[in-house]
């Protein structure tokens, strides 16, 4: 069985419009969304909590605060097909590599220094 998966693992491509992401980064995920019969791009901004680096099943968070203060967490795989793009906007300086914290913090606790 893991010769199967290692031989699926060898032919999936990485996605090329993905950069190199690490937790701090405030980041724009373009996602393709299907709704009935016709597809639409939806964008998803917001910071990268943590990235799993596993291989094929590489994943990334993002979290952003939605309407009422409400926090939004999307977990993406990083070989996705469905991911259009994803633009870094700016890069924070960060002392952790899952920043569990921000999900207590609103307002200007919850702010990250910007990386130069």
């Amino acid at each position: 069985m893991s010769d199967l998966l290692k031989s699926i693992e060898e032919k999936v491509q990485a996605n090329p419009n993905i950069p190199r992401l690490q937790p701090g980064d405030a980041v724009s995920v373009h996602v393709q969304i299907k709704e009935g019969n016709r597809m639409r791009v939806q964008e998803f901004k917001g910071t990268v909590l943590y990235t799993h680096g596993n291989g094929v099943n590489s994943t990334f968070t993002v979290r952003r605060i939605a309407s009422n203060g409400v926090g939004v967490e999307r977990t993406f795989l990083l070989f996705s097909p469905r991911i259009e793009k994803v633009v870094v906007d700016r890069h924070n300086k960060v002392r952790r590599a899952r920043l569990y914290f921000l999900r207590g913090r609103t307002g200007k606790s919850a702010r990250l220094k910007q990386k130069f």
